[in-house]
């Protein structure tokens, strides 16, 4: 067949038509799927999406293509690191099928601009993201405007798909989902509290920024200023990549390696530190670390003490916290314990002068004087590789001595200058073996780590399949073939490597796919709380709360925000406005505040109400287990034995059930009962043999 006959939309289909049949098949080319992630799932999703004849492909990310993409997000080639990840791929997929519309967005899926409305354009949606918050986000949209979801996730060689919509199958929060461990960038690189955080900074921020490529991290810089990150910190955080620059030169400079060396030193533990504590706010609450002297712990004659040093009281004899929770920095050195001359100040015994080498490697812990001397020498030898230009660049391998040693030393110096305990050449190998940097190509927005065991790669046959896998359940749900859906594993099972299961249906305490969702068309510079809440309870006065995300904006006894407007309150376009029933008797009420339609008029009401206004079911309380008679006999039969002196003929006396008056609300008496009070009709009818406190 002559290639202008294949591009033909007719010859392309002819066996997805023979597939799929002409009904479904016939719907394609008009049907708007949005992609969320163009990583390892989103790049094969996309173009499994294409080849399938989608006719009009969204595809949304906020990352950029970094270099460690290209083994497995086939879509990129080396010329567009850097570039827009959703922008190239956009690129690159189109030509696969040139009667699709693909349309790229460079962005944030939490953005305001991605309200409800915007996601109610798509007919389905399918995620390939790599984080919590984001799926949860996604999730939430799809339930509140009804969209079919599917859901996806690899690790290694373990993948999960799972098709989700409301009211027919469990959402992706019907199930608690544990929340991974990060850290945020701010926290490796200026306020670590953990050894981890030492060894990851060394490994990935330190190591780089000396021996790897030069790069410029003013784009990760930005974006972590613009997720909300201390705005102090960052401007410290550019200063302290221009310096790097100076010293970076340095080290390939016909200059002493040696005293390159040093400025490497002074620069990151001592003048990178200074400038750190100089900013007061950031150790209100946080132990300060101490700026740590180059000569001093040469001569072995830095000092140490546990009181905290502030900016301005630092001195030539700078002291520090133990580094291992003692009042030493060194444990052990080749098996004798070092000694202490009183003041803190630690010295080694006769015969065990600081090696370097071999003799520092294996498990023993090192003193501060050895990892100093061990910086050193494995600066020198890695600035040597690169000075005899067999190597432009050098990144860190655990296989590698010179950089595992440099390493081991950067982590435990700033251990020690932090406060942290340090740890041993085999335990920092042991930990950059199960350290996963997984966001690095996002570089230190956010840094993901896996302590439990090896990395986990990133393994592009099973996003391969997973892809694949997404795009069938999308099918099915697009010819409403509920039946035919199933939550898909790929599993590391040879004997069986996906396993297929029946789709559970919601979880009727889900706090999600629950809620009473309504769009709440508005202009919040003008309309306050109470307004929404007056005509959406359409006069009702039944007691409720009002949350946006996990912050309470009022409840019964708090109604300091009911006169303030939602813009005021952070409650705006794409957030989520919730009324929850004080009572717990009714669902909770959702509000997608979107703004007003474009041709409302400028003197027109600040608010349109959804019609119908939302109707929230009851609640479905969890069913108590009933004690069965056979039940009872043996607990009474294993009941303690009586006190010496009671009377086990008397019967236990029973409080009485109070009525409650009816002045009081029934929230407000549950609330009291939970705080051991009971409210009664009046003081006459309160039992004499009742042992009671009367609150007036």
């Amino acid at each position: 067949m002559a290639p202008s006959k294949l591009s033909s939309p007719k010859s392309r289909g002819r066996h997805a038509r023979a597939i799929l049949g002409p009904k479904l098949h016939d719907r394609l080319p008009n049907m708007k799927v949005l992609i969320v992630g163009a990583g390892g799932i989103g790049c094969e999703l996309l173009k499994n999406a294409v080849l399938t004849g989608f006719g009009h492909i969204t595809l949304l990310d906020l990352d950029t293509i970094d270099l460690s993409n290209l083994n497995r997000q086939f879509l990129f080639r080396k010329k567009d690191v850097k570039q827009s990840k959703a922008l190239v791929a956009a690129r690159t997929a189109s030509a696969f099928n040139p009667n699709v519309h693909i349309t790229p967005i460079h962005g944030n899926i939490k953005e305001s601009q991605f309200d409800l409305e915007w996601f109610r354009r798509f007919d389905i949606v399918l995620n390939a993201l790599d984080n919590l918050d984001a799926r949860r986000h996604v999730n939430k949209m799809c339930m509140a405007g009804n969209i079919p979801l599917v859901e996806s996730g690899t690790a290694g060689y373990l993948g999960q798909v799972q098709p989700l919509l409301k009211d027919r199958t469990e959402c992706f929060d019907c199930v608690p989902k544990p929340t991974p461990k990060t850290f945020p960038v701010c926290t490796i690189r200026s306020t670590p509290t953990q050894p981890i955080h030492c060894i990851v900074w060394a490994k990935s921020y330190l190591m780089p920024q000396l021996f790897g490529i030069d790069e410029d991290s003013t784009d990760e810089l930005d974006e972590a200023e613009t997720q909300g990150e201390n705005a102090q910190e960052i401007a410290n955080l550019r200063r302290e990549a221009q310096a790097f620059k100076s010293v970076r030169a340095a080290l390939r400079s016909e200059e002493s390696r040696f005293s390159a060396a040093r400025a490497v030193f002074q620069k990151v533990f001592y003048n990178d530190i200074l400038n750190l504590l100089s900013m007061e706010d950031m150790w209100r609450f946080r132990d300060r670390p101490v700026p740590l002297d180059f000569d001093l712990i040469q001569s072995n004659q830095f000092v140490l003490r546990r009181q905290a040093v502030s900016a301005v009281d630092l001195s030539a004899d700078v002291v520090l916290r133990p580094a291992n929770g003692d009042c030493s920095i060194t444990a052990h050195l080749n098996g004798n314990a070092a000694s202490n001359d009183g003041r803190g100040a630690t010295s080694t015994p006769k015969g065990s002068a600081p090696k370097s080498g071999q003799g520092l490697k294996d498990q023993r812990s090192l003193s501060l004087q050895e990892n100093l001397v061990l910086f050193v020498s494995s600066s020198e030898r890695l600035a040597a590789r690169l000075k005899s230009g067999n190597e432009e660049t050098i990144s860190f391998d655990k296989d590698d001595g010179d950089a595992l040693d440099f390493v081991t030393a950067a982590a435990n110096l700033r251990s020690t200058a932090y406060g942290i305990p340090g740890k041993s050449r085999w335990e920092v190998k042991g930990a950059t073996d199960s350290v996963s940097v997984l966001a690095l190509a996002r570089s230190w927005t956010r840094t993901s780590l896996e302590m439990a065991g090896n990395i986990i790669p990133a393994i592009a046959t099973t996003n391969a399949i997973i892809s694949g896998l997404i795009v069938l359940q999308a099918l099915h749900l697009l010819r409403a073939a509920f039946g035919s859906l199933r939550n898909i594993h790929a599993q590391f099972k040879p004997s069986a490597p996906l396993s297929a299961i029946k789709l559970s249906l919601p979880n009727p305490h889900c706090g999600i796919c629950r809620d009473a969702y309504a769009v709440f068309h508005c202009d919040p510079s003008r309309v306050t709380l109470s307004e929404v809440l007056k005509n959406i309870l359409n006069g009702s006065d039944r007691e409720v709360s009002t949350y946006e995300d996990k912050r309470m904006l009022s409840d019964p006894e708090f109604d300091d925000n009911l006169d303030r407007t939602l813009e005021s309150l952070d409650v705006t376009k794409g957030k989520f406005l919730s009324i929850a029933d004080e009572d717990g008797e009714l669902e909770t009420i959702t509000l997608a505040i979107c703004a007003l339609p474009p041709n409302h008029p400028v003197d027109g009401p600040a608010m349109i109400l959804p019609s119908p206004l939302p109707n929230p079911a009851k609640r479905v309380k969890p069913i108590l287990p009933e004690t069965s008679p056979q039940s009872s006999t043996p607990q009474r039969a294993q009941k303690r034995p009586v006190p010496d002196g009671v009377d086990e003929s008397q019967p236990t006396k029973r409080a009485r059930i109070a009525t409650i008056l009816p002045n009081h609300s029934p929230s407000k008496a549950r609330r009291l009962e939970e705080d051991g009070l009971v409210l009664l009709d009046q003081p006459g009818r309160m039992d004499e043999d009742i042992d009671i406190v009367v609150v007036d």
